[in-house]
């Protein structure tokens, strides 16, 4: 038996020593990887789009566009830690290729150490099948949710990466979507600010940087917020969040008739059975009794 088992770990050492070289001898290929990474990016890109297309057609209502936006971004945020993670440790990899070899070869020879010291290999088999316990058991747990801790640590590596690749808009524009589902509304400005230094004729871009903006001044729209909604509408006259904007700009101006104006043209295009065409009837008519007129 004890024959049998040399022989055994001996074929097993041999396979390894085929095995292991071509597998440790690959190296990454940047150019697939950076391929790859784009792709994904473009997967996201377009999910975004055709979310931000729902909410505007009224497909969606604002609240189930705000959570389906958040997951979309908290996975590309998870793949952008997840590949900053890799990359730390695929150069390590090579620098321990020896040390591989050797515990790869002592395998078998520990293996049959073990049997022959504890003599039955039913109490071994029985071990592998004992469930984890500890801090790690139930970490596959919730894969469907992140803590806040995980967002702020995904959102940390993307601003980072930001800072090597400044010239990214949608990286900029995902950094601000990101610091708005934490309520970073200052951190929020100054990356939208990045996003429309790069793409300086994105009227939906400029809209969700004055929303911003508004949000860090205490939800005021006056000034440079309003300034931004009137840069988009000049790039987009049609454009449903700008006009939106534009209406609650000038309600808080107190503006009614032209606050009423704004949104009686995102209300044109809404369906009138959506949850975006309750809450614009229900503005504009607080702006008519406001304005005490009864325009229509």
């Amino acid at each position: 038996m004890i024959l049998f088992w040399l022989i055994c770990a001996g074929l097993v050492a041999i396979a390894l020593a085929f095995v292991l070289p071509p597998l440790l001898e690959r190296t990454p290929k940047d150019a697939g990887e950076d391929e790859k990474k784009e792709a994904n990016l473009d997967v996201y890109r377009d999910q975004l789009s055709e979310l931000e297309a729902d909410l505007r057609n009224g497909i969606i209502s604002p609240e189930q566009y705000q959570q389906d936006r958040d997951e979309i971004e908290r996975r590309l945020l998870d793949d952008v830690s997840t590949a900053d993670v890799v990359s730390k440790k695929e150069p390590k990899r090579a620098a321990s290729r020896g040390l591989v070899y050797a515990i790869a070869l002592g395998i078998p020879v520990i293996a049959v150490a073990l049997y022959l010291l504890v003599g039955n290999s039913a109490a071994l088999s029985g071990a592998s099948t004992t469930a984890p316990q500890g801090p790690f058991a139930s970490g596959s747990q919730a894969n469907g949710q992140m803590s806040q801790q995980q967002i702020e640590a995904n959102v940390a590596a993307l601003a980072k990466r930001l800072e090597q690749n400044s010239g990214d808009a949608e990286g900029w524009v995902m950094l601000a979507r990101s610091y708005m589902t934490l309520k970073k509304y200052n951190e929020a400005t100054n990356a939208y600010a990045k996003a429309a230094a790069l793409k300086t004729d994105d009227a939906d871009l400029l809209a969700d940087y004055a929303f911003a903006m508004a949000m860090a001044n205490g939800r005021q729209l006056q000034g440079e917020p309003f300034e931004l909604v009137k840069k988009a509408l000049q790039i987009e006259p049609q454009n449903a969040k700008a006009l939106d904007l534009a209406g609650s700009a000038e309600f808080q101006a107190k503006n009614y008739k032209q606050a009423i104006d704004y949104w009686q043209k995102v209300l044109e295009k809404t369906p009138a059975d959506s949850e975006l065409a309750g809450r614009l009837s229900q503005n504009i008519n607080e702006a008519k009794t406001l304005a005490g007129t009864s325009v229509k």
